[in-house]
């Protein structure tokens, strides 16, 4: 029996950080997250590596940029041959299991699970792919647009409430199926859901826990189109914002909405981690999101961009007698998750390291300072080129070959209201952080791979639709003739086996 601890994540979709200062905010209907908080050593300051689903979450799992892995976008290829935390620890004598999403686009749809529960809930195809080639052009059958804003309001059931119910299910059937001991590997699981992600569209048990809620108003207004930033523009444009009149009352409503999913979200992993102390069961816990919503303010939704809301993700993690339950307030990214969990499993960093570009959180965890700057990237959907920033201290320095520079004091201005960069007095530090940027990053390479990898996928989508499609959704597959009772079973054994606790 090996001593190496059982890990659990739960991984959430476009959850804004700043809802979670210190564990969630007070005002969010979240027993369970704040049960969770109270043992979990928190990043208040967490960053994705990419605010858009594929990019963040391949980066979340490899530990690299979508530089290194070249997911840029929600359409890009996730290689089979980069290793991933599955990979780490399957090799280390893991299980390894994902229920939910992950949003892999390409053939190989494990990346090192050894077994998957569910499909996933985005295509896995090339047809998302954005086209440099055409800046501008807005493709919309897929994009983005204001009808989830325009449209929030009470369900019953949608697609996304369908897809995360099964999830949770899958999930707690799978650490009843631990409990029972018929592997004696330890097992990480990752449960990856769906929501708060658009459309703002919640169940009515949970809406009205959010009447009259103090904060269904943005902190930054809508600022005027002429007054945003240039890649804001971009986002206002590709999310059609033209053809849609959003009034208060749908601010209102998608706020609420969007609070009411996290209470929803908390439920399901209430029944989660009940499961895992029923089971007797005790493992680490991640808690994590791939990238943030605006959720309104300035005027924004949803993700792909570095301001905070969009970038700033929750980090919460429970390893008792490896990290001290507290609050962290050095920036860090999901890129250290990987990392971290390969340190916690007590895996060879020697081996780990050489393919990621994160750094462990544990020390952090346990009073080390840290001064190193957290990366972000963006080559999707809004960006026309490349668009890259550094969290370095209390700064946020944004560069992007078509734009003006961003420099960002968030101590002194938390909302990015005010851009330094043409302040003299702020030029030290903009040279600094511009030479830091620029010994990371050369646009001009970046920008010639995004396009050559978004021209090929084109040329491989547009060919491979026609005649026969084989896509390369996941199919989860389930072996009847194993399940429950079959002739070729003895029934005293089955029953038995299928038992937890057993003799009581």
């Amino acid at each position: 029996m090996t001593t190496r601890p059982n890990i659990l994540i739960l991984m959430v979709d476009q959850l804004n950080g700043t809802l979670f200062p210190d564990g969630p905010a007070d005002w969010l209907h979240t027993p369970n997250l704040r049960r969770l908080a109270e043992h979990s050593t928190r990043f208040q300051n967490a960053y994705t590596a990419s605010p858009l689903c594929a990019p963040g979450r391949a980066s979340f799992m490899s530990g690299q940029l979508p530089s290194a892995t070249r997911v840029y976008d929600n359409a890009a290829e996730f290689a089979s041959s980069i290793p991933t935390y599955a990979h780490h620890l399957r090799r280390a004598g893991y299980q390894t299991c994902l229920s939910g999403k992950m949003h892999f686009v390409g053939p190989d749809q494990l990346h090192g699970f050894e077994e998957r529960l569910t499909t996933d809930i985005y295509p896995a195809d090339f047809g998302w792919t954005p086209d440099y080639r055409k800046p501008g052009e807005r493709i919309d059958w897929w994009y983005h647009n204001m009808g989830s804003v325009t449209g929030a309001g009470v369900a019953e059931i949608s697609n996304q409430m369908e897809y995360d119910d099964e999830v949770a299910y899958h999930a707690t059937r799978k650490i009843y199926d631990y409990a029972r001991g018929k592997d004696e590997r330890p097992w990480c699981l990752t449960v990856s859901f769906t929501h708060p992600h658009d459309p703002y569209v919640a169940r009515r048990k949970y809406w009205d826990m959010y009447e009259g809620c103090e904060h269904l108003h943005p902190t930054v207004p809508a600022l005027p189109y002429d007054e945003q930033d240039p890649h804001s523009k971009r986002i206002f444009d590709a999310n059609n914002w033209r053809d849609f009149d959003i009034t208060e009352t749908d601010i209102e409503r998608s706020r609420r909405a969007y609070f009411a999913n996290i209470t929803y979200l908390d439920d399901k992993i209430g029944d989660i981690l009940d499961t895992l102390e029923a089971t007797r069961q005790e493992a680490i816990i991640v808690f994590v999101s791939d990238h943030g919503d605006m959720l309104g303010e300035r005027g924004l939704w949803f993700k792909m961009s570095f301001y905070e809301g969009s970038a700033r993700v929750p980090i919460m993690i429970s390893a008792p007698g490896q990290m001290e339950p507290g609050l962290i307030t050095a920036p860090v990214s999901n890129i250290d998750i990987c990392p971290t969990l390969c340190d916690l499993a007590g895996v060879s960093m020697d081996e780990v390291m050489p393919w990621t570009t994160g750094e462990s959180l544990v020390p952090l965890g346990n009073g080390a300072e840290r001064t190193s700057p957290v990366a972000m990237e963006y080559a999707a959907e809004a960006s026309y080129a490349p668009m890259v920033s550094l969290r370095y201290g209390k700064w946020k320095y944004n560069r992007c070959a078509l734009d003006p520079d961003q420099l960002f004091d968030l101590e002194a201005d938390p909302h990015e209201l005010t851009n330094l960069a043409d302040d003299p007095a702020h030029q030290g530090t903009l040279n600094s952080l511009r030479a830091k940027s620029e010994a990371r990053w050369d646009l001009a390479r970046f920008d010639a791979e995004v396009r050559e990898s978004q021209a090929r996928r084109w040329v491989v989508y547009e060919a491979l639709r026609e005649g026969g499609y084989y896509p390369w959704d996941f199919q989860p597959l389930q072996k009847a003739s194993e399940r429950y009772m079959r002739n070729h079973m003895d029934l005293n054994v089955v029953e038995e086996n299928a038992r937890f606790p057993r003799g009581e």
